[in-house]
Protein backbone atom coordinates (compact mmCIF):
# COMPACT_ATOMS: atom_id res chain seq x y z
CA UNK A 1 0.00 0.00 0.00
CA UNK A 2 2.87 2.40 0.63
CA UNK A 3 4.73 2.68 -2.97
CA UNK A 4 1.60 3.93 -4.38
CA UNK A 5 1.19 6.49 -2.37
CA UNK A 6 4.46 7.49 -2.88
CA UNK A 7 4.02 7.30 -6.84
CA UNK A 8 0.71 9.47 -6.66
CA UNK A 9 2.80 11.83 -4.72
CA UNK A 10 5.20 11.40 -7.11
CA UNK A 11 2.50 12.25 -10.12
CA UNK A 12 1.19 14.64 -8.49
CA UNK A 13 4.18 17.13 -7.76
CA UNK A 14 4.73 18.02 -11.74
CA UNK A 15 1.20 19.24 -11.55
CA UNK A 16 1.39 20.96 -8.67
CA UNK A 17 4.44 22.85 -10.11
CA UNK A 18 2.80 23.66 -13.45
CA UNK A 19 0.01 25.23 -11.32
CA UNK A 20 2.41 26.90 -9.18
CA UNK A 21 3.85 28.50 -12.08
CA UNK A 22 1.51 29.46 -13.97
CA UNK A 23 -0.13 32.04 -11.53
CA UNK A 24 3.46 33.34 -11.64
CA UNK A 25 3.68 33.60 -15.54
CA UNK A 26 -0.13 35.17 -15.45
CA UNK A 27 1.43 37.96 -13.04
CA UNK A 28 4.47 38.20 -14.69
CA UNK A 29 2.14 39.12 -17.75
CA UNK A 30 -0.42 41.52 -16.18
CA UNK A 31 2.20 43.38 -14.27
CA UNK A 32 3.59 43.90 -17.65
CA UNK A 33 0.19 44.99 -19.35
CA UNK A 34 -0.05 47.04 -16.19
CA UNK A 35 3.35 48.56 -16.77
CA UNK A 36 2.65 49.40 -20.80
CA UNK A 37 -0.82 50.81 -20.22
CA UNK A 38 -0.40 54.40 -18.52
CA UNK A 39 2.08 55.02 -21.67
CA UNK A 40 -0.85 55.17 -24.34
CA UNK A 41 -2.84 56.85 -21.87
CA UNK A 42 -0.78 59.59 -20.87
CA UNK A 43 -0.34 60.43 -24.94
CA UNK A 44 -3.45 60.19 -25.23
CA UNK A 45 -4.82 62.59 -22.93
CA UNK A 46 -1.70 64.86 -23.98
CA UNK A 47 -2.89 64.72 -27.17
CA UNK A 48 -6.54 65.90 -25.95
CA UNK A 49 -5.21 68.38 -24.02
CA UNK A 50 -3.40 69.91 -26.79
CA UNK A 51 -6.46 69.93 -29.09
CA UNK A 52 -8.40 71.33 -26.71
CA UNK A 53 -5.84 74.57 -26.30
CA UNK A 54 -5.74 74.69 -29.99
CA UNK A 55 -9.15 75.35 -30.21
CA UNK A 56 -9.22 77.70 -27.62
CA UNK A 57 -6.35 79.72 -28.87
CA UNK A 58 -7.59 79.68 -32.33
CA UNK A 59 -10.80 80.94 -31.05
CA UNK A 60 -9.17 83.74 -29.42
CA UNK A 61 -6.17 84.46 -32.04
CA UNK A 62 -8.76 84.54 -34.52
CA UNK A 63 -11.01 87.05 -32.34
CA UNK A 64 -8.26 89.02 -31.28
CA UNK A 65 -6.87 89.67 -35.47
CA UNK A 66 -10.51 90.70 -36.24
CA UNK A 67 -10.80 92.95 -32.99
CA UNK A 68 -7.38 94.67 -33.81
CA UNK A 69 -8.57 95.44 -37.67
CA UNK A 70 -12.08 96.49 -36.58
CA UNK A 71 -11.78 97.94 -32.83
CA UNK A 72 -15.67 98.62 -32.38
CA UNK A 73 -15.92 94.33 -32.86
CA UNK A 74 -15.56 93.50 -29.41
CA UNK A 75 -13.97 89.92 -29.28
CA UNK A 76 -15.81 88.40 -27.01
CA UNK A 77 -18.58 87.49 -28.85
CA UNK A 78 -16.44 86.44 -31.85
CA UNK A 79 -14.91 84.26 -30.07
CA UNK A 80 -17.87 82.70 -29.07
CA UNK A 81 -18.79 81.99 -32.96
CA UNK A 82 -15.99 80.62 -33.41
CA UNK A 83 -16.14 77.90 -30.92
CA UNK A 84 -19.93 77.27 -31.72
CA UNK A 85 -19.12 76.98 -35.40
CA UNK A 86 -16.54 74.34 -34.69
CA UNK A 87 -18.30 72.35 -32.72
CA UNK A 88 -22.09 72.58 -34.67
CA UNK A 89 -20.09 72.01 -37.88
CA UNK A 90 -18.61 68.33 -36.56
CA UNK A 91 -14.98 69.81 -36.56
CA UNK A 92 -14.54 68.57 -32.62
CA UNK A 93 -15.04 65.15 -30.71
CA UNK A 94 -16.87 65.13 -27.76
CA UNK A 95 -14.07 64.61 -25.59
CA UNK A 96 -11.82 67.64 -26.14
CA UNK A 97 -15.73 69.84 -26.29
CA UNK A 98 -15.25 68.46 -22.48
CA UNK A 99 -12.22 69.37 -21.76
CA UNK A 100 -12.37 72.74 -23.04
CA UNK A 101 -15.56 73.53 -21.34
CA UNK A 102 -13.17 72.67 -18.19
CA UNK A 103 -10.27 74.61 -19.39
CA UNK A 104 -12.50 77.39 -20.02
CA UNK A 105 -13.97 77.87 -16.52
CA UNK A 106 -10.37 78.19 -15.13
CA UNK A 107 -9.70 80.53 -17.91
CA UNK A 108 -13.03 82.81 -16.88
CA UNK A 109 -11.76 83.13 -13.18
CA UNK A 110 -8.19 84.15 -14.52
CA UNK A 111 -9.89 86.55 -16.40
CA UNK A 112 -12.48 87.96 -14.04
CA UNK A 113 -9.44 88.30 -11.34
CA UNK A 114 -6.73 90.53 -14.21
CA UNK A 115 -10.23 92.78 -14.81
CA UNK A 116 -9.89 94.07 -11.62
CA UNK A 117 -6.06 96.00 -12.20
CA UNK A 118 -8.57 98.20 -14.12
CA UNK A 119 -10.00 99.69 -11.46
CA UNK A 120 -8.93 102.33 -9.00
CA UNK A 121 -10.90 103.48 -6.11
CA UNK A 122 -9.92 107.35 -6.62
CA UNK A 123 -11.53 107.03 -10.28
CA UNK A 124 -14.94 105.88 -9.03
CA UNK A 125 -14.39 108.45 -6.45
CA UNK A 126 -14.15 111.52 -8.57
CA UNK A 127 -18.01 110.25 -10.05
CA UNK A 128 -19.03 112.50 -6.65
CA UNK A 129 -21.86 110.75 -4.64
CA UNK A 130 -24.49 111.69 -6.89
CA UNK A 131 -23.31 109.77 -9.91
CA UNK A 132 -22.76 107.16 -7.86
CA UNK A 133 -25.74 106.76 -6.62
CA UNK A 134 -26.91 106.99 -10.29
CA UNK A 135 -25.03 103.91 -11.15
CA UNK A 136 -25.81 101.44 -8.22
CA UNK A 137 -29.76 102.69 -8.85
CA UNK A 138 -29.22 101.72 -12.59
CA UNK A 139 -27.42 98.43 -11.73
CA UNK A 140 -30.22 97.21 -9.19
CA UNK A 141 -33.05 98.24 -11.17
CA UNK A 142 -31.85 96.86 -13.91
CA UNK A 143 -30.90 93.58 -12.21
CA UNK A 144 -34.19 93.54 -10.66
CA UNK A 145 -36.34 94.55 -13.31
CA UNK A 146 -35.09 91.75 -15.42
CA UNK A 147 -35.17 89.12 -13.33
CA UNK A 148 -38.71 89.92 -12.75
CA UNK A 149 -39.56 90.08 -16.39
CA UNK A 150 -37.97 86.83 -17.32
CA UNK A 151 -40.06 85.20 -13.98
CA UNK A 152 -43.09 87.00 -15.94
CA UNK A 153 -42.10 85.40 -19.83
CA UNK A 154 -41.51 81.90 -18.03
CA UNK A 155 -37.39 81.67 -18.60
CA UNK A 156 -35.33 79.70 -16.46
CA UNK A 157 -34.12 81.45 -13.07
CA UNK A 158 -30.03 80.55 -14.53
CA UNK A 159 -31.12 82.44 -17.87
CA UNK A 160 -33.03 85.41 -16.26
CA UNK A 161 -29.58 86.02 -13.90
CA UNK A 162 -27.68 86.01 -16.82
CA UNK A 163 -29.19 88.28 -18.72
CA UNK A 164 -29.95 90.47 -15.60
CA UNK A 165 -26.25 90.51 -14.95
CA UNK A 166 -25.21 91.48 -18.47
CA UNK A 167 -27.46 94.12 -19.13
CA UNK A 168 -26.82 95.81 -15.26
CA UNK A 169 -23.11 95.63 -15.15
CA UNK A 170 -20.84 94.34 -17.54
CA UNK A 171 -21.68 92.30 -20.36
CA UNK A 172 -19.88 88.96 -21.31
CA UNK A 173 -17.53 89.74 -18.09
CA UNK A 174 -20.64 89.59 -15.60
CA UNK A 175 -22.03 86.75 -17.24
CA UNK A 176 -18.92 84.26 -17.72
CA UNK A 177 -18.77 85.43 -13.58
CA UNK A 178 -21.92 84.15 -12.92
CA UNK A 179 -22.43 81.33 -15.04
CA UNK A 180 -20.98 78.15 -12.07
CA UNK A 181 -22.58 80.22 -9.51
CA UNK A 182 -26.45 79.94 -11.10
CA UNK A 183 -25.36 76.66 -12.18
CA UNK A 184 -25.73 77.73 -15.93
CA UNK A 185 -25.46 75.45 -19.23
CA UNK A 186 -23.41 76.24 -22.09
CA UNK A 187 -26.83 76.93 -24.39
CA UNK A 188 -28.02 79.72 -21.31
CA UNK A 189 -24.10 81.42 -21.56
CA UNK A 190 -24.35 81.54 -25.30
CA UNK A 191 -27.95 82.81 -25.23
CA UNK A 192 -27.07 85.75 -22.67
CA UNK A 193 -23.76 86.62 -24.09
CA UNK A 194 -25.57 87.03 -27.80
CA UNK A 195 -28.01 89.16 -26.48
CA UNK A 196 -25.72 91.42 -24.92
CA UNK A 197 -23.69 91.72 -27.87
CA UNK A 198 -26.93 92.53 -29.81
CA UNK A 199 -28.31 94.87 -27.69
CA UNK A 200 -24.99 97.03 -27.09
CA UNK A 201 -24.33 96.60 -31.09
CA UNK A 202 -27.84 98.06 -31.39
CA UNK A 203 -26.83 100.95 -28.88
CA UNK A 204 -23.55 101.53 -30.39
CA UNK A 205 -26.20 103.24 -33.59
CA UNK A 206 -28.79 104.46 -31.22
CA UNK A 207 -28.00 106.36 -28.46
CA UNK A 208 -25.68 108.69 -31.15
CA UNK A 209 -28.67 109.56 -32.64
CA UNK A 210 -30.90 110.86 -29.84
CA UNK A 211 -28.34 113.01 -28.23
CA UNK A 212 -29.16 115.80 -29.77
CA UNK A 213 -32.88 115.05 -29.67
CA UNK A 214 -32.43 114.59 -26.08
CA UNK A 215 -30.63 117.71 -25.63
CA UNK A 216 -27.39 116.15 -23.93
CA UNK A 217 -24.09 117.62 -23.19
CA UNK A 218 -20.85 115.64 -24.31
CA UNK A 219 -20.56 115.41 -20.66
CA UNK A 220 -23.76 113.56 -19.38
CA UNK A 221 -24.02 111.52 -23.11
CA UNK A 222 -20.69 109.88 -21.76
CA UNK A 223 -22.50 109.32 -18.55
CA UNK A 224 -25.78 107.82 -19.91
CA UNK A 225 -23.47 105.63 -22.52
CA UNK A 226 -21.26 104.77 -19.49
CA UNK A 227 -24.43 104.26 -17.68
CA UNK A 228 -26.77 102.27 -20.11
CA UNK A 229 -24.21 100.32 -22.92
CA UNK A 230 -23.12 96.78 -21.50
CA UNK A 231 -19.58 95.88 -23.06
CA UNK A 232 -16.36 98.03 -22.33
CA UNK A 233 -15.51 98.23 -26.12
CA UNK A 234 -18.96 99.26 -26.95
CA UNK A 235 -19.12 102.06 -24.59
CA UNK A 236 -15.78 103.43 -25.49
CA UNK A 237 -17.49 103.14 -29.12
CA UNK A 238 -20.94 104.99 -28.35
CA UNK A 239 -19.40 107.48 -26.13
CA UNK A 240 -16.02 108.21 -28.86
CA UNK A 241 -18.41 109.98 -31.12
CA UNK A 242 -19.71 112.92 -29.07
CA UNK A 243 -15.73 113.17 -28.46
CA UNK A 244 -13.09 113.00 -25.39
CA UNK A 245 -14.77 114.49 -23.37
CA UNK A 246 -17.57 112.53 -23.12
CA UNK A 247 -15.47 109.42 -23.43
CA UNK A 248 -13.59 110.03 -20.70
CA UNK A 249 -16.92 110.62 -18.72
CA UNK A 250 -18.38 107.00 -20.29
CA UNK A 251 -15.21 104.98 -19.30
CA UNK A 252 -15.28 106.19 -15.74
CA UNK A 253 -18.86 105.29 -14.95
CA UNK A 254 -18.61 101.87 -16.75
CA UNK A 255 -15.66 100.86 -14.69
CA UNK A 256 -16.98 101.58 -11.29
CA UNK A 257 -20.83 99.69 -12.37
CA UNK A 258 -17.78 97.00 -13.26
CA UNK A 259 -16.91 97.57 -9.67
CA UNK A 260 -20.10 95.92 -8.87
CA UNK A 261 -19.40 93.11 -10.04
CA UNK A 262 -17.87 91.87 -6.74
CA UNK A 263 -20.41 92.04 -4.51
CA UNK A 264 -23.33 90.95 -6.97
CA UNK A 265 -21.50 87.61 -7.56
CA UNK A 266 -20.45 87.11 -3.57
CA UNK A 267 -24.10 87.92 -2.78
CA UNK A 268 -25.54 85.22 -5.20
CA UNK A 269 -23.25 82.88 -4.75
CA UNK A 270 -24.05 83.21 -0.83
CA UNK A 271 -27.42 82.94 -1.39
CA UNK A 272 -26.40 79.71 -3.62
CA UNK A 273 -24.71 78.27 -0.52
CA UNK A 274 -28.26 78.59 1.67
CA UNK A 275 -30.23 77.46 -0.79
CA UNK A 276 -28.22 74.08 -0.92
CA UNK A 277 -28.21 74.09 2.74
CA UNK A 278 -23.87 73.35 2.54
CA UNK A 279 -22.42 72.87 5.73
CA UNK A 280 -20.70 75.37 7.71
CA UNK A 281 -17.31 75.31 7.42
CA UNK A 282 -16.36 73.26 4.29
CA UNK A 283 -15.53 76.04 2.42
CA UNK A 284 -16.53 80.15 1.79
CA UNK A 285 -19.44 80.91 -0.26
CA UNK A 286 -17.67 83.87 -1.78
CA UNK A 287 -15.97 82.12 -4.71
CA UNK A 288 -11.77 82.68 -4.75
CA UNK A 289 -11.77 84.53 -7.90
CA UNK A 290 -13.93 87.56 -6.39
CA UNK A 291 -11.55 87.42 -3.80
CA UNK A 292 -8.70 88.06 -6.24
CA UNK A 293 -10.75 90.03 -8.47
CA UNK A 294 -11.05 92.57 -4.85
CA UNK A 295 -6.89 92.38 -4.23
CA UNK A 296 -6.14 93.31 -7.84
CA UNK A 297 -8.50 96.44 -7.12
CA UNK A 298 -6.69 97.05 -3.65
CA UNK A 299 -2.80 96.40 -5.85
CA UNK A 300 -4.24 98.60 -8.66
CA UNK A 301 -5.89 101.71 -6.12
CA UNK A 302 -2.01 101.51 -4.17
CA UNK A 303 -0.10 102.24 -7.05
CA UNK A 304 2.27 99.45 -6.80
CA UNK A 305 1.85 97.74 -9.68
CA UNK A 306 4.28 99.39 -12.73
CA UNK A 307 1.97 100.82 -16.05
CA UNK A 308 4.18 98.37 -18.02
CA UNK A 309 2.92 95.35 -15.94
CA UNK A 310 -0.76 96.89 -16.24
CA UNK A 311 -0.64 97.01 -20.28
CA UNK A 312 0.70 93.43 -19.90
CA UNK A 313 -1.97 92.49 -16.98
CA UNK A 314 -5.00 93.81 -19.41
CA UNK A 315 -3.62 92.08 -22.52
CA UNK A 316 -3.68 88.48 -20.50
CA UNK A 317 -7.29 89.53 -19.27
CA UNK A 318 -8.56 89.79 -22.68
CA UNK A 319 -6.70 86.85 -24.02
CA UNK A 320 -7.79 84.58 -21.52
CA UNK A 321 -11.64 85.82 -21.50
CA UNK A 322 -11.62 85.67 -25.02
CA UNK A 323 -10.13 82.11 -25.27
CA UNK A 324 -12.85 81.32 -22.24
CA UNK A 325 -15.31 82.04 -24.39
CA UNK A 326 -14.46 80.43 -27.40
CA UNK A 327 -14.86 77.10 -25.00
CA UNK A 328 -18.19 78.16 -24.08
CA UNK A 329 -18.88 78.72 -27.62
CA UNK A 330 -17.35 75.26 -28.75
CA UNK A 331 -19.60 73.51 -25.89
CA UNK A 332 -23.08 74.68 -26.73
CA UNK A 333 -25.85 72.93 -29.17
CA UNK A 334 -27.12 75.16 -31.81
CA UNK A 335 -30.43 72.61 -31.84
CA UNK A 336 -30.82 73.00 -27.86
CA UNK A 337 -30.00 76.62 -28.07
CA UNK A 338 -32.91 76.95 -30.56
CA UNK A 339 -35.07 75.45 -28.44
CA UNK A 340 -35.62 78.34 -25.83
CA UNK A 341 -37.45 79.92 -28.62
CA UNK A 342 -37.85 84.12 -28.55
CA UNK A 343 -38.47 85.01 -24.78
CA UNK A 344 -35.02 85.47 -24.31
CA UNK A 345 -34.77 87.79 -27.40
CA UNK A 346 -37.77 89.65 -26.02
CA UNK A 347 -36.32 89.82 -22.32
CA UNK A 348 -33.31 91.02 -23.83
CA UNK A 349 -35.00 93.84 -25.88
CA UNK A 350 -37.25 94.71 -22.60
CA UNK A 351 -33.55 94.66 -20.45
CA UNK A 352 -32.13 97.11 -22.73
CA UNK A 353 -34.98 99.67 -23.07
CA UNK A 354 -35.20 99.53 -18.83
CA UNK A 355 -31.34 100.33 -18.52
CA UNK A 356 -31.20 103.03 -20.89
CA UNK A 357 -34.15 104.93 -19.53
CA UNK A 358 -33.03 104.46 -16.12
CA UNK A 359 -29.48 105.27 -16.76
CA UNK A 360 -31.33 108.53 -18.72
CA UNK A 361 -33.66 109.56 -15.77
CA UNK A 362 -30.62 109.34 -13.32
CA UNK A 363 -28.59 111.89 -15.77
CA UNK A 364 -31.67 114.34 -16.06
CA UNK A 365 -31.80 114.24 -12.13
CA UNK A 366 -28.48 114.94 -11.67
CA UNK A 367 -27.64 117.16 -14.19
Amino acid sequence: MGPPRASTALRCEPRSARCSRAPQRSRRASASVRTRQPRPTHVARRSLVLRALAVLGLGAGSALVVHRVFPSVPPFPLALAFGLAAANLGLLRGQTVALGRRLADRLLRVGIVLLGFELAAGDVAELGPARLAVVAVVVLVTFAGTRWLGRRLGLSAPLSLLIAAGFSICGASAIAALRNVVDADEEEVTAAIGLVTLCGTLAIVVLPVLQSPLGLSDEAFGTWSGASVHDVAQVVATASTAGPVALAAAVVVKLTRVLLLAPLVAGMSFASSRRSARPRGLSSPVPLFVLGFLVAIALRTAGIVPEAVLDVLGSAKTLALTAALAGIGAGTDLRRLGRLGARPLLLGLLSWALVASVAYAGVRLTG
